[in-house]
């Protein structure tokens, strides 16, 4: 059914199908409202009112405007029923009365309002699902909405996305990123290169081989995504390594479940060993990765200092890390790749490790930059590009 012309606004700025309600009960300040094809809803009263766009809902900002405090009792709605058109009419005391649109109502029972909805499923892979970063031509990034779009849906569903072909110029990661939220800035600077250099203040800026590890457990929060770009390679060896977190938690899950209880349970203190800089926070090696709660994984350990825990723990605890670095590097779970000027790899920092060979700093020049933008930032651009794509906003 076409949308009427006359429909109510929504309390967002999305466009939602017409779908009418067939009914509309109004029973101990709860509407139970259904469509025809029987899915229904039940709405609490004072939600409704929240939600009503001019009593609970600002028509410009589509915010609520309500203090909780200041909303209408429960019992303030009087009657509930279906419009001519299939919205839901509202009558309330001391209030004009309210219509919601019915396909925003639709939204909500098909769970299109939760966070992971409009960034893509989750899929865990390993070498045999793997053999590369999911690849794309970048060339037209900086210009193409489709393009980026299809980069960070790649990114969000795999924890891992490459663009080929890119300018390879120290710039193009400041513009890139500037294009899909603000960046993370970390006591690295905003924008930060990745080359061999003397009296280096991280193991990263050496030609030594890194483990499996994610970037900054030292915070409370780890960035969330980070873009490698490299912008000269002639050197040997340095390939990149990644490994899906999620799957090493499976493997863990399965096959050694009493070293996951205490990489999720016992807490290290992790901190930066840097002439300028002392961030320093506690925490377990895994968290998240269940019931919706996204992954962390503190697996650093140039910057795991401490333990944290009972003495009696400590040896159960590094136990269990040896475990971790064994199921994290095996080679079933990871694939490795070079970079090639012009490569930026975008990857879930708090999901997938990653690792790089040992190379020869003084026989040839290795140039990579780097930055980090929080899972935040990146989920918001994603949605709304595909807003706007779903929209026809864009094509």
């Amino acid at each position: 059914m076409l949308t009427p012309a006359n429909a109510p606004p929504t309390p967002d700025l999305y466009r939602y199908e017409w779908i009418p309600l067939a009914t509309a009960i109004l029973t101990d300040n709860t509407v139970r409202v259904t469509w025809a094809d029987g899915v229904f809803l039940d709405c609490f009263s004072s939600w409704l009112a929240e939600n009503s766009v001019g009593l609970g809902i600002e028509p410009t900002t589509r915010e609520g405007m309500i203090d909780p405090a200041d909303l209408p009792p429960a019992d303030a709605l009087q009657t509930a029923v279906v419009g001519i058109d299939g919205e839901l009419v509202l009558t309330w005391h001391g209030h004009d009365d309210t219509r919601i649109h019915p396909g925003w109502l639709r939204h909500v029972v098909e769970r299109r309002h939760e966070p992971q909805y409009g960034i893509g499923p989750i899929e865990r892979w390993d070498s045999t699902t793997l053999l590369e970063p999911p690849s794309l031509e970048g060339a037209t990034v900086l210009t193409d909405p489709k393009v980026l779009r299809r980069w960070l849906s790649l990114m969000t569903i795999y924890g891992l996305a490459r663009l080929r072909n890119t300018p390879a110029t120290p710039e193009f990661v400041g513009e890139l990123a500037q294009l899909i939220g603000p960046i993370r800035d970390t006591n690295f600077g905003d924008v930060w290169d990745v080359k061999a250099k003397l009296n280096a203040d991280s193991t990263a800026y050496t030609g030594l081989n890194l483990g499996q590890h994610t970037d900054l457990p030292t915070r409370e929060t780890p960035p969330g995504f980070q873009f490698l770009h490299c912008v000269e390679n002639t050197c040997n060896g340095g390939w990149s390594r990644m490994t899906d977190g999620l799957s090493v938690v499976d493997v863990l899950a399965s096959q050694f479940p009493e070293d996951l209880t205490a990489l999720r349970t016992l807490r290290w203190v992790f901190f930066n060993r840097s002439r300028h800089a002392d961030h320093r926070w506690a925490a377990p090696m895994i968290e998240g990765g269940e019931n919706g709660v996204p992954l962390t994984i503190r697996a650093f350990y140039p910057v795991r200092g401490f333990p944290d825990m009972d003495a009696s723990d400590v040896p159960r605890a590094y136990s269990a890390m040896r475990r971790f670095s064994q199921v994290a590097h095996d080679a079933s779970l990871q694939i490795r790749y070079p970079f090639a000027p012009g490569d930026i790899v975008g990857f879930d920092n708090r999901r997938v490790l990653h690792g790089r060979d040992a190379f020869d700093p003084g026989a040839g020049s290795r140039h990579l930059r780097g930055t980090y933008i929080d899972h935040d930032d990146v989920y918001s651009r994603l949605r709304v590009l595909n807003r706007h794509f779903d929209q026809g906003d864009l094509s």
